[in-house]
């Protein structure tokens, strides 16, 4: 989980990555992160000002925890957790005769849209440069949630009313854009101790740790996800826990509430086929991962794992409308995992013409009961068309099914789950 400092590594991770490209586009322009209202005064001629003007709590993320041991009685408490959606103002500035606030605007639409995810790699060069040296002790990068930067149309009235809060500060060319998730760890942050002035041999408790989780089927270049280090794991899939000291006469691994008993042990690695696993016992979205020996009354660290739902099948009833006219309908899917009630769940839709790209996305359900594989979605205004199906549980999207035919027309092409409203 991440600390105090995941904000300020977002902001200045976009700082760095927008200034990397600004500059070779408009020479001289910088990327500044003061308040719009202090850009009359030290500002450069001509740049580009991110402004964090609000932060929402992440609803998908209102109920979820983080658990953990405690240390008097091993009884195992909640350490609560908080997921963040940031919202952020770009404004540019500059000479108007020589359209430099038009051309900055492109730069960064370009910029952002290229690079709609802020990745693990980005972030470590970040907290690498020597620009940021405040940020040394953040831990963003080992988030396991993806963070994605989406646009945010504002019309006129809505723009102005985050300018007004700025008194008697003239506007610039903006633009707004949300990041989601930022996940913060509100628990009690551990203090930092004195440094270690020399090594001395000593014994240390027999306790399990986990270094890492692979998965051991390889996956489609199309199909791979875009954190580095991050597993693609599906209900179906063989996890590789490795680490050290994992053996012992008895040895469990709990997934979120589940706990199972592992087959194949060696001392730094255990095999578990998740598709040994009831379906019925696996959830979709992040899940807490923890190798537990119950003899010795021991437990490894927790790794974070996301576990992502496949569409086994999907179909659309109740469709109303005729012609070129919007239809609504009713969209059924049925996913290989159970799904909570509690869960936040979202259909996607993506035209599967390629000459298109246009999309639909619903997170109205109907009829939801609690422990369930079907959830129905109440899709309304949705364009006629055949769409690729996407279903998203807590923040885990499932995959899509690429063609492997080199024969086929759409080989290396998303061909699946397809679903018709017409």
């Amino acid at each position: 989980m991440t600390n105090y400092l995941a904000i300020a590594t977002v902001t200045a991770t976009l700082q760095r990555n927008l200034q990397a490209s600004i500059q070779l586009d408009v020479d001289g322009a910088r990327v500044t992160t003061v308040r719009p209202d202090r850009l009359s005064s030290g500002a450069p001629e001509a740049g580009v000002n991110l402004y964090l003007y609000d932060i929402l709590l992440n609803p998908a993320w209102r109920s979820a925890d983080l658990r953990q041991r405690h240390s008097v009685d091993e009884k195992y408490t909640k350490r609560s957790q908080t997921g963040l959606d940031l919202y952020y103002l770009l404004s540019c500035y500059g000479n108007d005769v020589e359209l430099e606030p038009q051309r900055l605007m492109g730069s960064v639409v370009q910029t952002l849209n290229s690079k709609t995810t802020v990745t693990s790699e980005m972030i470590r060069e970040t907290l690498a440069d020597s620009s940021f040296t405040f940020l040394t002790d953040s831990n963003l990068a080992e988030q396991a949630e993806a963070i994605a930067i989406t646009p945010i149309d504002l019309n006129v009235e809505e723009i102005s009313k985050i300018w007004t809060v700025f008194f008697q500060t003239p506007y610039y060319l903006s633009i707004a854009y949300k990041v989601s998730v930022v996940l913060i760890d509100v628990g009690d942050i551990a203090k930092k101790p004195l440094p270690v002035r020399n090594l001395q041999p000593h014994v240390t408790p027999y306790q399990p740790a986990i270094a890492q989780i692979k998965v051991t089927e390889e996956s489609s270049p199309l199909r791979k996800t875009r954190l580095a280090g991050s597993p693609l794991i599906l209900a179906t899939s063989t996890l590789l826990i490795q680490g050290d000291r994992l053996s012992a006469n008895i040895t469990q691994v709990s997934i979120g509430n589940l706990k199972v008993v592992a087959e194949t042990v060696i001392d730094r690695q255990i095999t578990l086929n998740l598709a040994s696993i009831p379906r019925e016992s696996l959830r979709a979205g992040v899940q807490s991962l923890q190798v537990i020996h119950p003899q010795e009354r021991v437990m490894s660290n927790v790794m974070p794992i996301v576990l992502r739902p496949t569409i086994a099948e999907i179909t659309a009833s109740n469709i109303q409308g005729r012609g070129d006219e919007p239809r609504d309908a009713d969209v059924t899917v049925v996913a290989d995992v159970t799904i909570d009630k509690t869960q936040q769940v979202t259909l996607i839709l993506t035209d599967i013409s390629m000459a298109q790209f246009s999309g639909y996305s619903c997170d109205r359900t109907k009829n939801r009961r609690n422990h369930s594989h079907s959830i129905t979605f109440a899709v309304t205004d949705c364009p006629p068309g055949t769409y690729l199906a996407r279903l998203v549980v807590d923040g885990a999207e499932s995959l899509l099914t690429v063609d492997q035919d080199s024969n086929s027309p759409t080989f290396e092409q998303y061909i699946g789950p397809v679903v018709v409203i017409s």
